[in-house]
């Protein structure tokens, strides 16, 4: 092979996620061959980004990501995240699968070229008579090379001594299980709860992009097996300030931290922290970190955000999360005048009851 420790490189990271990836594959009745697509695609590395923006174990693009609905923003990154790329991604191949007629070849290539590029390359070769599998396709270098590389990498985990390989070796477990945690605990906390250390706990929460928890992607916490259990006990000890349980607040024009801090009842010092603010500075877009106990004794409920779908008036929105529309607009200093915009992100404070 041109690069010597290619297997000590990938058969480190598959401790982490191959196990994962190989059940869910599995559990979907899948060929197992897919599982091998991130080993293809990232070297089975989460935190890898393409020039083309693509990112995560499994390379999915912004634009794709969003549309199989992975949380991305600046403190979570769903395409990242083991067990959010991963659903999203055998969603995405399912679903090509079944538009190419249950032609898994065909699916694979899609995934890698795009949907459009696979059937024009089909209609081409249809337009002049010619075979439309994926062998007799005309496709780029790289695409046409895709499956080639899928399969080689099967072959040479089946048969490494055919090769004059020694595959190191991966336990065939589980290599994590999942705690809940709706505070914005520091990764290094988090591990210190747990008994773990930073660095496994970073590698199996790659889709937390700061220091911090996300208050806004997934509430699980990845851990390594056999830690959960002195993780929620641990936390559960922690003192009020260490373990509060947070929402979050999106900052509009004319915001300052001063007027946030005295809306929800905590002081500025407190939102600095939350947030690892050096100054009062923020800007109209920013998402801020904020107590949820604060949030809640000022207004009624939890914090929580909502994006606006396509046929959404403020009125709707009322009725189905059963506030007033009143409290829309000020929660989030709308203009009653103006028409909301697919996409828009508004702050709900939904009661408990």
């Amino acid at each position: 092979m041109q690069q010597p420790n290619y297997l000590q490189v990938i058969a480190k990271r598959a401790h982490y996620y191959l196990f994962h990836i190989t059940e869910e594959v599995s559990a979907r009745g899948m060929p197992m061959e897919i599982a091998l697509i991130p080993v293809v695609e990232s070297t089975l590395d989460p935190f890898a980004f393409s020039y083309s923006g693509a990112a995560g174990l499994w390379q999915i693009m912004p634009r794709t990501g969003r549309h199989l609905g992975l949380m991305q923003n600046a403190w979570y990154d769903g395409r990242q995240s083991l067990r959010d790329s991963t659903d999203g991604a055998l969603d995405y191949l399912q679903f090509l699968h079944d538009a190419f007629d249950g032609d898994w070849l065909l699916a694979v290539a899609a995934y890698n070229a795009g949907e459009g590029t696979i059937r024009k390359a089909r209609r081409n070769n249809a337009s002049k008579g010619l075979a439309t599998d994926y062998w007799s396709l005309t496709l780029r270098r790289e695409a046409y090379e895709y499956i080639p590389k899928i399969i080689a990498v099967a072959q040479i985990i089946a048969t490494p001594d055919h090769y004059g390989l020694t595959i190191p070796f991966v336990a065939n477990a589980p290599a994590f299980e999942i705690a809940q945690t709706d505070t914005t605990l520091h990764l290094d906390k988090a591990a210190q709860l747990a008994g773990a250390d930073l660095e496994t706990v970073r590698a199996l929460n790659p889709g937390q992009l700061r220091d911090r928890l996300s208050p806004l992607g997934s509430t699980e916490l990845l851990l390594p097996m056999g830690t959960r259990d002195d993780f929620h006990a641990n936390l559960a000890q922690l003192e009020p300030n260490q373990g509060i349980p947070t929402g979050s607040y999106y900052v509009r024009n004319g915001d300052t931290l001063w007027d946030i801090a005295r809306r929800l009842g905590t002081d500025i010092a407190v939102l600095r922290a939350m947030n690892d603010l050096r100054g009062d500075r923020i800007r109209a877009g920013d998402t801020l970190v904020v107590p949820n106990k604060f949030a809640r004794a000022d207004t009624g409920g939890n914090a929580t955000d909502y994006r606006v779908r396509a046929g959404d008036s403020l009125y709707r929105i009322a009725s189905r999360f059963q506030v007033s529309v009143s409290k829309i607009i000020d929660w989030n200093r709308l203009d009653p005048d103006a028409y909301l915009q697919p996409g828009q992100q508004l702050t709900l404070y939904i009661s408990d009851s």
